[in-house]
């Protein structure tokens, strides 16, 4: 196996929690396996993995858990003995990816336990999509995806949202019975969770389609008060809820490297998140120094300046891509960009995205790679089975967090702020944002600190104060992080996995007398799919993070 020169520094600290000794490691016997073999497990264990229903709605009661492990612990064996000795990298990046999920599984079984642990587990409505190939965090297998509807209903939709809407009384009654856990953080910042559904369902009732439907405004209504009820419910337990929400250190490394696929530690993140947000807060300073006479950036402060504002960004980025050869641009670019492409908001009321984005929106519409990529999974479906669909327990994040947010600073490099020189300052404040609040993240793991500690890094280290603007964002962030394990600090390591791909890839073309481009660098990349950073340094350029890990 080859190693990036970076990934030596890292591992010469490494601890991987799960490993034995080589006198009490389990000797599994190996049976030849194909690609086909790979796919027939992956598509058995799919069908498991989504459980069945009791009274409507998953099934997540500690007996079902229970009587099931079993066969988990059957499809883990079938593939834990598959041998893979030959197949080529790509073959044995979906192996892997498959290895990810079933250890994902195991984790959420054993520690995690959203279900019991995770008040906000158990939401159902979802208004919108996310910016990533899956909903951010832990998230249960019956929701209704309001975005996905095209009113005026037909036949099949109607019949399928109602079966959803009807599934939230009963899965709201099971959550009472399975929350028995004892983390006071996630109990208390997963009630807002809820009580935000109740508001959602209340909206849904004003839609002209349904006021004019009493059988979808009777389900709606059932399901607001069963929503409403599970707040009360949640709100009188808050009081008996008295421990730890993070996973601990040891936990999170494990969790890292067996099922994110990061080739880090807890330790190791602690010191990348230190050393960028040092990076970010020195190299605004000198930007600003470089900068000093030059004149502020000016705000869009009325709705026009702000149309104006977002046409003009629309077409530089989209020029940019093309002109300065940094990836293939697809006709689905445009629109997808186009489609979130920010709306005015009131000064007093910006949060830190719309504070950059009513100076300059590139900073933010360069994160907004993120909607690219979700565009070319919808018209261009990965060919490989099992990278078609978004993978499982958020496993992506290194990926498509990573690279959102290695752009941001990257496109800046190749010139996109040639004739706007302060708008670089905004991407430095932005890449000082995202570390301090994964720095945050990573001691409320280690339970060294509360969520509310937590949140004070990422507030007090964001410059200019751009954190303190809205505490509702503050809270949703640190509560994500908290629920999803990895996921604060993904945007971070993840730019960094991406930069060592990058490092890779370019030394191994001069190596072989062959020109490094970008373009080439990211359309290759984006072939791959949104599989883990390492896993795409791995197929890009025969050189393994993870080997380590997996040995």
């Amino acid at each position: 196996m080859k190693y990036s020169f970076a990934h030596f520094v890292i591992l010469l600290t490494l601890v991987i929690s799960c490993a034995q000794p080589e006198d009490q490691k389990i000797q599994i016997e190996k049976k030849e396996a194909s690609l086909s073999d790979l796919e027939d497990l992956f598509e058995r264990w799919r069908a498991f993995e989504n459980p069945p229903k009791f009274e409507g709605a998953p099934d997540y009661r500690k007996e079902t858990f229970d009587s099931r492990h079993p066969e988990f612990l059957d499809l883990k064996a079938e593939l834990d003995a598959m041998d893979t000795t030959g197949w080529s990298i790509p073959d044995q990046v979906d192996y892997r990816v498959v290895w990810a999920e079933m250890n994902g599984y195991d984790f959420n079984y054993r520690v995690l336990k959203p279900w019991v642990r995770d008040p906000a587990f158990y939401k159902s409505v979802w208004m919108s999509r996310s910016d990533v190939p899956a909903h951010e965090g832990p998230t249960h297998h019956g929701v209704l995806e309001l975005w996905q509807y095209s009113f005026p209903l037909d036949e099949s939709s109607k019949a399928k949202i109602l079966s959803e809407l009807r599934s939230i009384p009963a899965l709201n009654e099971q959550a009472k019975i399975n929350l028995t856990g004892n983390a006071k953080e996630l109990w208390a910042a997963g009630i807002p969770t809820i009580a935000k559904q109740a508001v959602d369902l209340n909206n849904m009732l004003t839609l002209a389609e349904i006021t004019s439907d009493p059988e979808l405004g009777e389900a709606i209504n059932q399901a607001k008060e069963s929503t409403e009820d599970f707040v009360i419910w949640l709100e009188e337990e808050a009081p008996k809820k008295t421990g730890p929400s993070g996973i601990g250190k040891e936990n999170y490394t494990w969790y890292l490297q067996n099922v994110h696929l990061v080739p880090l530690t807890w330790e190791d993140e602690v010191m990348i998140l230190k050393r960028e947000l040092a990076r970010a807060w020195s190299s605004l300073k000198l930007e600003e120094h470089q900068n000093r006479n030059l004149p502020p950036l000016p705000e869009a402060n009325t709705e026009a300046d702000f149309d104006k504002l977002t046409e003009e960004s629309i077409q530089k980025m989209m020029t940019f891509l093309e002109d300065q050869d940094i990836v293939t641009v697809k006709d689905y670019f445009e629109p997808a960009l186009r489609k979130h492409r920010g709306s005015f908001i009131p000064k007093e009321q910006r949060n830190f995205f719309y504070i950059g984005m009513h100076y300059d929106p590139l900073p933010l519409y360069s994160h907004f790679y993120h909607w690219f990529e979700l565009a070319r999974m919808d018209n261009e479906p990965n060919p490989r089975r099992i990278r078609r669909d978004p993978l499982l327990y958020n496993i992506f994040d290194s990926r498509n967090e990573g690279v959102a947010t290695a752009v941001e600073e990257m496109f800046m490099d190749a010139g996109l702020y040639e004739d706007s020189p302060r708008s670089r300052e905004i991407v430095y404040i932005m890449i000082a944002q995202r570390a301090a609040r994964g720095l945050g993240s990573l001691y409320a793991h280690a339970n060294e600190m509360t969520m509310v500690e937590a949140g004070g890094i990422h507030s007090d280290y964001t410059p200019r104060g751009w954190m303190k603007t809205e505490k509702e964002l503050l809270l949703f962030e640190q509560h994500l992080y908290m629920r999803q394990p990895g996921y604060g600090t993904s945007y971070i390591t993840g730019k960094y996995l991406l930069e060592d791909a990058m490092a890779d890839y370019a030394r191994i073309k001069e190596e072989k007398g062959e020109e490094f481009r970008v373009k080439d660098f990211f359309d290759e990349l984006n072939s791959i799919g949104c599989i883990p950073m390492a896993l795409g340094h791995w197929e890009m350029t025969g050189v393994d993070p993870m080997g380590r890990i997996w040995n």
